[in-house]
């Protein structure tokens, strides 16, 4: 299960912005509100893009807590 909390920890921990994020994983900014609000779920290819821009390994994202 995708931890929506956690994308948006370390997306702020890299100190970036959902329009920084979503620029730098190739989908529109309003894709990672959504995602972060756990409105939508992503594809397995975006996720490991977020997860390689956020520096973490997919598990991260998936794993509760």
């Amino acid at each position: 299960m995708l931890n929506f909390k956690k994308i948006r920890q370390l997306r702020e921990q890299a100190g970036l912005s959902v329009t920084e994020l979503a620029g730098k994983v190739y989908v529109n900014y309003s894709m990672i509100s959504k995602i972060e609000a756990g409105v939508k779920s992503p594809s397995v290819e975006l996720l490991k893009r977020i997860a390689d821009c956020l520096c973490v390994k997919v598990d991260e994202l998936l794993l509760e807590g």
